[in-house]
């Protein structure tokens, strides 16, 4: 098992983040969806990238104040970067 390890800077590195976490946990878009009781396209669309006003605001605040966001997740698959 591998720890992994992401600076989140803009919504495209968060979303790079869950979804490496998620595959890592073997979990489906949908099976995490289910367990945030929201759509599996709230889920694709944070994954992909897309930028909410909220997530926005607070990569910019934490940019302006100097506040570094990391993720850290275990990883099963040593292969994968």
């Amino acid at each position: 098992m591998v720890t992994r390890k992401a600076t989140l800077r803009v919504p495209a590195d968060f979303g790079l983040a869950v979804q490496q976490a998620r595959m890592a946990r073997g979990l489906s878009q949908t099976e995490l969806a289910e367990q945030l009781d929201v759509s599996q396209s709230a889920i694709s669309e944070l994954e992909s990238g897309k930028s909410t006003i909220h997530l926005r605001r607070l990569l910019q605040m934490a940019q302006l104040t100097g506040v570094e966001f990391t993720a850290t997740w275990e990883d099963k698959d040593e292969t994968r970067c």
